[in-house]
């Protein structure tokens, strides 16, 4: 069974079997800066204008401490599209092979895989557990286009999976986006609320990142897997 997408409404197929023959993996690209964000690395860049988002409807969310991770109906990635194996990725692994027959072919939907600390750690303790190991922030359709927020939100649903925290709705207001509260977080990610090309990633979302939010001395794959905790 599959999910089939209209325009206008989400409902359930059932199909004998999907050709899975032409699909297309896609990395999923850098999320430029905001000019306030407050921890850039040599590599990363900044938008260039947040001209972009006047008068737009956008949606602020958590920016999750996790690895980006990418599902098709016959597929799943981190960043990289050749990712190697990872004892940190078995969870999510285990979770794509629940739903990802019921993701459309040549579809996508990305997300953050938490199962392992990175520089944040997410207990009761601190306040900040996590609802599942992997919250979904987008989904892309067969035209690489990635549906609105509140198509995200439904698809999010219809899968049983958890999506990041919003923490800004409304039309574009620079300051309540800069006073928005960070406290054990990374940071936030803006994108405006309407769908939009793959082609146009750079002019449709961004994000802040804390001051000194890297607080590991070499890359956390090659460290001892510390688990994170969900509240159920």
């Amino acid at each position: 069974m599959i999910f089939v997408y209209n325009k206008n409404n989400y409902y359930l197929c059932i199909v004998m079997k999907q050709s899975t023959s032409h699909i297309n993996y896609i990395k999923h690209p850098r999320t430029q800066h905001l000019p306030w964000s407050e921890s850039l690395t040599s590599d990363d860049k900044m938008i260039q204008d947040i001209i972009v988002f006047d008068g737009k409807e956008v949606i602020a969310t958590e920016k999750m401490d996790g690895e980006n991770t990418s599902m098709y109906t016959d597929y799943v990635h981190a960043r990289s599209i050749d990712s190697n194996n990872h004892p940190s990725r078995n969870w999510v692994k285990g979770l794509w092979s629940e739903i990802g027959y019921n993701i459309p072919i040549n579809w996508r939907l990305c997300g953050e895989n938490l199962f392992a600390k990175h520089s944040i750690h997410y207990t009761e303790e601190n306040g900040n557990p996590l609802e599942s190991y992997f919250y979904m922030f987008s989904i892309w359709n067969n035209n690489n286009i990635c549906l609105s927020w509140d198509e995200t939100i439904k698809w999010a649903s219809l899968l049983g999976l958890t999506t990041v925290p919003v923490l800004y709705d409304g039309i574009f207001d620079i300051d309540a986006i800069k006073n928005i509260d960070i406290t054990n977080k990374e940071g936030y990610v803006l994108r405006i609320k309407d769908e939009f090309h793959y082609s146009d990633f750079k002019t449709s979302v961004a994000k802040y990142v804390r001051k000194n939010h890297v607080q590991t001395s070499k890359h956390w794959t090659s460290e001892k897997i510390i688990r994170n905790e969900k509240t159920t």
